[in-house]
C-alpha cells in the first residue's frame, strides 16, 4: 500500500469514526505518540496517533487496529519504517487488559517480533524472501524498541489472562526472542 492509500485510508477510518479524532481519551500507552514526526518518515500518515487512539475505543478498535496493520505493513514480510516508533505504544496497549482489540494487537507484535529478526546474509531463501538487513534499518529499529520495552513484553507473557486466552508456545517464544539482545 503506497503512502496516498494509506492517508485515504486513514482519512476514510476518521471519517467513519470521528469520535477518535474529537475524544479526549488518553493512555499512558500513548504518552508521546503526538510527538512523534509520523509524516516525516517514508510511506507513514500523519494520523497514527489518531489510529492508536482509535484502539481505545469499542466501536472504533477493530477498523483502527485493521487500517493502522496496513500502515506498519508494507507487505507480508516488510514492515513500514514506522513501526519501530509505534512499538511502544503498541506493547503498551496490548499489555493493558482494558484494550477492547488486545487479541489483534498481540499478533501485530508477534509479526513485528518475527519480521525484526535479524536476516542470515548466507541464507539465499531468507534474503531473497526478506531482503538484507542493511535494507531494512526498521528491523533493528524494532529489535532496539523491543528490547528497550522488554519488561512490559514479559509482563504481557506473564499475564494468562487475554481475551481470547494464554498466548501460544510459537507467539510467544517469538516474543522472547525479539527481547533477547541480538
Amino acid at each position: 500500500m503506497d503512502t496516498a492509500a494509506k492517508e485515504a485510508a486513514v482519512a476514510r477510518f476518521l471519517r467513519e469514526y470521528p469520535q477518535v479524532e474529537q475524544g479526549t481519551r488518553d493512555h499512558p500507552a500513548l504518552s508521546g505518540c503526538a510527538e512523534v514526526d509520523w509524516s516525516g518518515m517514508a510511506g507513514c500518515p500523519a494520523g497514527v496517533p489518531l489510529l492508536l487512539r482509535g484502539l481505545l475505543d469499542e466501536a472504533a478498535g477493530p477498523e483502527a487496529l485493521r487500517v493502522l496493520g496496513n500502515v506498519l505493513m508494507n507487505s507480508v514480510f516488510h514492515m513500514s519504517a514506522a513501526m519501530p516508533a509505534a512499538l511502544p505504544c503498541l506493547i503498551g496497549l496490548a499489555g493493558a487488559r482494558d484494550t477492547p482489540v488486545r487479541p489483534g494487537l498481540i499478533e501485530l507484535l508477534v509479526a513485528a517480533a518475527e519480521l525484526s529478526a535479524p536476516v542470515d546474509p548466507d541464507d539465499e531463501r531468507q534474503v531473497l524472501l526478506l531482503g538484507d538487513d542493511c535494507d531494512h534499518p526498521e528491523r533493528e529499529g524494532c529489535r532496539i524498541a523491543f528490547a528497550a520495552h522488554a519488561c512490559a513484553v514479559h509482563a504481557l507473557l506473564e499475564d494468562r489472562t487475554p481475551a481470547d486466552g494464554p498466548i501460544g508456545a510459537e507467539d510467544r517464544a517469538s516474543l522472547l526472542e525479539a527481547v533477547q539482545p541480538h
